[in-house]
């Protein structure tokens, strides 16, 4: 293995073992699926159980993406987001193995997002839907419904921008 240069010049080994990572990823799968697998058989569909005044427990299936996009349509989405969840855990898995050694929050969130892609691709695939059971409101209002995937989905993404605009400063200050 070589190392690489930052942009000041100072050397960055690649990291080690950087796809040992991957054990988060298979965290957020085990978790995402054994908590639908609970809600699955303890929740009746549709009928929120409240836990506290602003969160339920509600059982819901989506055919489509965040937000039920283009869940009305008649199926071919399921086969869209399934050759997604692939491409984008095969792409985001190959970035993870050419990390450098000082990137373990980059490394963490690409495990999270992969973790995620991979608990809801196993719903489309499996039952053609994703099960959703987390349901936040306040004042009549209802963010839509969603699960322990969505949840790494989305810490991953918050790593990613934050590595992105932390990065490029310490970048900045390197060059100065």
């Amino acid at each position: 293995m070589r190392n690489s240069q930052d942009d000041s010049g100072t050397s960055v080994p690649p990291m080690r073992q950087p796809l040992r990572w991957l054990w988060l990823a298979a965290a957020v799968v085990l978790l995402d699926l054994g908590t639908k697998a609970v809600m699955s058989s303890l929740l009746s569909y549709g009928q929120p159980v409240e836990v506290l005044p602003f969160f339920n427990l509600t059982l819901l299936h989506n055919t489509g993406a965040a937000f039920s996009f283009l869940a009305d349509h008649p199926g071919w989405q399921r086969w869209f987001f399934a050759a997604i969840a692939v491409g984008a855990s095969i792409a985001l898995t190959v970035w993870m193995s050419r990390l450098k050694a000082d990137e373990k929050l980059l490394a963490a969130s690409l495990a999270l997002v992969i973790g995620g892609a991979l608990g809801n691709l196993y719903d489309r695939l499996v039952h053609g839907y994703v099960v959703d059971f987390l349901s936040f409101h306040v004042a009549g209002w209802y963010y839509p419904a969603f699960n322990v995937a969505d949840i790494g989905i989305t810490l991953g993404a918050i790593g990613l921008i934050w590595e992105s605009v932390f990065e490029g400063r310490k970048q900045a200050r390197r060059n100065h």
